[in-house]
Protein backbone atom coordinates (compact mmCIF):
# COMPACT_ATOMS: atom_id res chain seq x y z
CA UNK A 1 0.00 0.00 0.00
CA UNK A 2 1.17 3.56 -0.86
CA UNK A 3 2.29 5.92 1.11
CA UNK A 4 -0.50 8.69 2.22
CA UNK A 5 -0.93 12.08 0.84
CA UNK A 6 0.19 13.74 4.01
CA UNK A 7 3.64 11.65 4.00
CA UNK A 8 4.28 12.32 0.57
CA UNK A 9 3.91 15.95 0.43
CA UNK A 10 5.65 16.16 3.55
CA UNK A 11 8.54 14.07 1.62
CA UNK A 12 8.45 16.39 -1.11
CA UNK A 13 8.72 19.69 0.53
CA UNK A 14 11.31 18.54 2.82
CA UNK A 15 13.47 16.70 -0.50
CA UNK A 16 12.53 20.09 -2.78
CA UNK A 17 12.64 23.15 0.04
CA UNK A 18 9.07 24.08 -1.32
CA UNK A 19 5.36 24.66 0.22
CA UNK A 20 2.92 22.33 -1.48
CA UNK A 21 -0.21 21.82 0.25
CA UNK A 22 -1.95 19.70 -1.85
CA UNK A 23 -0.56 16.50 -4.55
CA UNK A 24 -2.77 18.03 -7.25
CA UNK A 25 -0.11 20.94 -7.53
CA UNK A 26 2.30 18.17 -9.00
CA UNK A 27 0.48 18.42 -11.69
CA UNK A 28 2.47 21.30 -12.80
CA UNK A 29 5.39 18.74 -13.66
CA UNK A 30 8.46 20.85 -12.07
CA UNK A 31 8.18 18.73 -8.99
CA UNK A 32 8.74 15.45 -10.65
CA UNK A 33 11.40 16.69 -12.83
CA UNK A 34 13.49 17.77 -9.99
CA UNK A 35 12.67 14.72 -7.88
CA UNK A 36 14.81 13.02 -10.98
CA UNK A 37 17.45 15.43 -10.62
CA UNK A 38 17.76 14.62 -6.89
CA UNK A 39 18.24 11.22 -8.40
CA UNK A 40 20.33 11.64 -11.12
CA UNK A 41 21.69 15.26 -10.87
CA UNK A 42 21.59 15.82 -14.91
CA UNK A 43 17.73 17.64 -15.68
CA UNK A 44 17.93 20.57 -16.95
CA UNK A 45 16.15 22.57 -13.87
CA UNK A 46 17.15 26.04 -15.65
CA UNK A 47 14.27 25.29 -18.30
CA UNK A 48 12.30 23.95 -15.44
CA UNK A 49 9.44 26.09 -14.73
CA UNK A 50 8.53 25.58 -10.84
CA UNK A 51 5.72 28.14 -10.83
CA UNK A 52 4.43 27.14 -13.80
CA UNK A 53 0.60 28.15 -13.85
CA UNK A 54 -1.09 27.05 -17.33
CA UNK A 55 -1.11 23.88 -19.24
CA UNK A 56 1.09 24.61 -22.28
CA UNK A 57 3.60 25.37 -19.48
CA UNK A 58 3.02 22.21 -17.51
CA UNK A 59 3.26 20.18 -20.88
CA UNK A 60 6.74 21.91 -21.54
CA UNK A 61 8.11 20.89 -18.22
CA UNK A 62 6.80 17.40 -18.75
CA UNK A 63 8.37 17.29 -21.86
CA UNK A 64 11.61 17.65 -20.28
CA UNK A 65 10.96 14.74 -17.42
CA UNK A 66 10.21 12.63 -20.82
CA UNK A 67 13.44 12.93 -21.74
CA UNK A 68 15.12 12.54 -18.46
CA UNK A 69 13.32 9.21 -18.63
CA UNK A 70 14.37 8.20 -22.13
CA UNK A 71 18.04 9.22 -21.06
CA UNK A 72 17.83 6.89 -18.12
CA UNK A 73 16.36 4.14 -19.93
CA UNK A 74 13.48 4.93 -17.38
CA UNK A 75 10.29 2.00 -19.02
CA UNK A 76 7.12 3.79 -16.88
CA UNK A 77 4.96 5.68 -18.81
CA UNK A 78 4.16 9.10 -17.97
CA UNK A 79 0.48 9.85 -18.83
CA UNK A 80 1.11 13.49 -19.14
CA UNK A 81 -2.72 14.26 -20.43
CA UNK A 82 -4.06 13.14 -16.74
CA UNK A 83 -1.52 14.64 -15.04
CA UNK A 84 -1.96 18.21 -16.49
CA UNK A 85 -5.87 18.39 -15.31
CA UNK A 86 -4.14 18.60 -11.81
CA UNK A 87 -6.56 15.70 -10.75
CA UNK A 88 -5.63 14.25 -7.48
CA UNK A 89 -5.94 10.32 -7.92
CA UNK A 90 -3.50 10.50 -11.17
CA UNK A 91 -0.89 12.87 -9.29
CA UNK A 92 -0.91 10.45 -6.04
CA UNK A 93 -0.36 7.00 -8.21
CA UNK A 94 2.15 8.54 -9.90
CA UNK A 95 3.69 10.69 -6.94
CA UNK A 96 3.74 7.12 -5.03
CA UNK A 97 5.80 5.55 -8.02
CA UNK A 98 8.02 8.56 -8.18
CA UNK A 99 8.74 7.89 -4.74
CA UNK A 100 9.49 3.95 -4.67
CA UNK A 101 11.67 4.96 -7.69
CA UNK A 102 13.73 7.55 -5.27
CA UNK A 103 13.97 5.48 -2.18
CA UNK A 104 15.08 2.75 -5.36
CA UNK A 105 17.50 4.98 -6.82
CA UNK A 106 18.92 7.72 -4.30
CA UNK A 107 22.35 7.38 -3.51
CA UNK A 108 22.50 9.72 -0.44
CA UNK A 109 24.39 12.33 -2.04
CA UNK A 110 23.77 15.72 -0.80
CA UNK A 111 21.11 17.99 -2.80
CA UNK A 112 20.60 21.41 -3.06
CA UNK A 113 17.23 21.87 -4.97
CA UNK A 114 17.42 25.80 -4.25
CA UNK A 115 20.49 25.97 -6.02
CA UNK A 116 20.01 23.20 -8.52
CA UNK A 117 16.48 25.86 -9.66
CA UNK A 118 18.85 29.04 -9.14
CA UNK A 119 16.99 30.16 -6.94
CA UNK A 120 13.87 30.78 -9.25
CA UNK A 121 10.87 31.28 -7.54
CA UNK A 122 8.37 28.17 -6.50
CA UNK A 123 4.83 29.59 -5.86
CA UNK A 124 2.26 27.08 -5.69
CA UNK A 125 0.31 26.76 -8.57
CA UNK A 126 -2.35 29.72 -9.06
CA UNK A 127 -6.58 28.86 -8.77
CA UNK A 128 -8.06 31.49 -10.69
CA UNK A 129 -11.38 32.32 -8.22
CA UNK A 130 -14.51 33.69 -9.19
CA UNK A 131 -15.19 36.98 -8.30
CA UNK A 132 -17.77 36.33 -5.65
CA UNK A 133 -18.01 38.88 -2.68
CA UNK A 134 -17.07 37.35 0.69
CA UNK A 135 -20.00 38.15 3.21
CA UNK A 136 -17.42 38.01 5.84
CA UNK A 137 -15.33 40.50 4.56
CA UNK A 138 -18.53 42.60 3.64
CA UNK A 139 -20.09 42.13 7.60
CA UNK A 140 -16.38 43.52 8.67
CA UNK A 141 -16.61 46.45 6.57
CA UNK A 142 -20.22 47.26 7.63
CA UNK A 143 -18.85 46.39 11.45
CA UNK A 144 -15.84 48.77 11.54
CA UNK A 145 -17.72 51.50 10.24
CA UNK A 146 -20.71 51.15 12.94
CA UNK A 147 -18.00 50.49 15.78
CA UNK A 148 -16.10 54.25 14.47
CA UNK A 149 -19.55 55.95 14.86
CA UNK A 150 -18.82 58.47 12.75
CA UNK A 151 -15.79 60.29 14.45
CA UNK A 152 -12.21 60.65 13.02
CA UNK A 153 -9.17 58.96 14.70
CA UNK A 154 -5.99 60.83 15.68
CA UNK A 155 -4.59 59.21 12.70
CA UNK A 156 -6.63 61.28 10.33
CA UNK A 157 -8.43 58.13 8.59
CA UNK A 158 -11.67 56.98 9.79
CA UNK A 159 -11.77 52.99 11.54
CA UNK A 160 -12.07 50.69 9.27
CA UNK A 161 -10.83 52.71 6.09
CA UNK A 162 -7.86 50.26 5.52
CA UNK A 163 -10.50 47.24 4.88
CA UNK A 164 -12.29 48.79 1.81
CA UNK A 165 -8.62 49.47 0.25
CA UNK A 166 -7.67 46.02 1.10
CA UNK A 167 -10.57 44.55 -1.06
CA UNK A 168 -9.13 46.71 -3.74
CA UNK A 169 -6.14 45.93 -3.44
CA UNK A 170 -7.22 42.11 -3.74
CA UNK A 171 -9.73 42.61 -5.91
CA UNK A 172 -6.92 43.98 -8.77
CA UNK A 173 -4.73 41.33 -7.93
CA UNK A 174 -7.04 38.65 -8.88
CA UNK A 175 -7.84 40.81 -12.22
CA UNK A 176 -4.02 41.16 -13.28
CA UNK A 177 -3.90 36.97 -12.50
CA UNK A 178 -6.53 36.38 -14.46
CA UNK A 179 -5.46 38.60 -17.27
CA UNK A 180 -2.06 36.93 -17.00
CA UNK A 181 -4.34 33.51 -17.58
CA UNK A 182 -6.22 34.86 -20.43
CA UNK A 183 -2.72 35.78 -21.86
CA UNK A 184 -1.49 31.95 -21.46
CA UNK A 185 -5.12 30.83 -22.97
CA UNK A 186 -3.98 32.67 -25.86
CA UNK A 187 -0.78 31.82 -26.42
CA UNK A 188 -1.96 27.85 -25.86
CA UNK A 189 -4.57 28.73 -28.68
CA UNK A 190 -2.28 29.94 -31.13
CA UNK A 191 0.03 27.44 -30.45
CA UNK A 192 -2.33 24.96 -31.22
CA UNK A 193 -4.05 26.88 -34.00
CA UNK A 194 -0.84 26.93 -36.24
CA UNK A 195 -0.26 23.28 -35.34
CA UNK A 196 -3.27 22.79 -37.42
CA UNK A 197 -3.14 25.20 -39.98
CA UNK A 198 0.72 23.54 -40.53
CA UNK A 199 -1.37 20.07 -40.94
CA UNK A 200 -3.96 21.58 -43.48
CA UNK A 201 -1.47 22.81 -45.88
CA UNK A 202 0.28 19.76 -46.05
CA UNK A 203 -2.97 17.66 -46.48
CA UNK A 204 -4.14 19.87 -49.24
CA UNK A 205 -0.78 19.85 -50.73
CA UNK A 206 -0.75 16.18 -51.00
CA UNK A 207 -4.21 16.13 -52.29
CA UNK A 208 -3.14 18.41 -55.07
CA UNK A 209 -0.36 15.97 -55.78
CA UNK A 210 -2.56 13.19 -56.05
CA UNK A 211 -5.32 14.68 -58.21
CA UNK A 212 -2.65 15.62 -60.54
CA UNK A 213 -2.13 12.06 -60.55
CA UNK A 214 -5.96 11.32 -60.81
CA UNK A 215 -5.46 9.79 -57.59
CA UNK A 216 -7.18 10.06 -54.54
CA UNK A 217 -6.81 9.21 -50.54
CA UNK A 218 -9.88 8.48 -48.81
CA UNK A 219 -7.75 8.90 -45.25
CA UNK A 220 -6.14 12.67 -46.03
CA UNK A 221 -10.07 13.47 -47.19
CA UNK A 222 -11.24 12.57 -44.19
CA UNK A 223 -8.58 14.25 -42.25
CA UNK A 224 -9.54 17.24 -44.43
CA UNK A 225 -13.18 17.10 -43.34
CA UNK A 226 -12.53 16.78 -39.90
CA UNK A 227 -10.47 20.34 -40.23
CA UNK A 228 -13.41 22.14 -42.49
CA UNK A 229 -16.34 20.80 -39.81
CA UNK A 230 -17.58 23.47 -38.12
CA UNK A 231 -20.23 23.03 -35.26
CA UNK A 232 -23.41 25.27 -34.42
CA UNK A 233 -21.92 28.89 -32.84
CA UNK A 234 -18.21 28.46 -34.63
CA UNK A 235 -19.43 28.39 -38.14
CA UNK A 236 -17.50 30.91 -40.46
CA UNK A 237 -19.65 34.01 -41.34
CA UNK A 238 -20.55 33.85 -45.36
CA UNK A 239 -18.39 36.17 -46.79
CA UNK A 240 -15.37 35.83 -44.53
CA UNK A 241 -12.34 35.94 -45.83
CA UNK A 242 -8.42 35.08 -44.17
CA UNK A 243 -6.52 38.18 -45.87
CA UNK A 244 -3.59 35.88 -45.28
CA UNK A 245 -4.25 33.21 -46.67
CA UNK A 246 -2.77 32.73 -50.65
CA UNK A 247 -3.27 29.73 -52.36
Amino acid sequence: MGESRTELLAWLNDLLQINYTKVEQCGTGGAYCQIMDSIFGDVPMARVKMNAKHEYEFIANFKILQNTFRQHKIEKPIPVEKLVKCKMQDNLEFLQWSKRFWDTNYGGQGYDPVARRRGAPTDTPATIAPLAPSRGSAGNLHAGGSRAGGRTPLSGHRAGSTQPNEAIQNLQAQLREMNVHLEGLEKERDFYFAKLRDIEILVQQQLEVLQAEDKDDPVLRDIQKILYSTEEGFEVPEGAVDEEETF
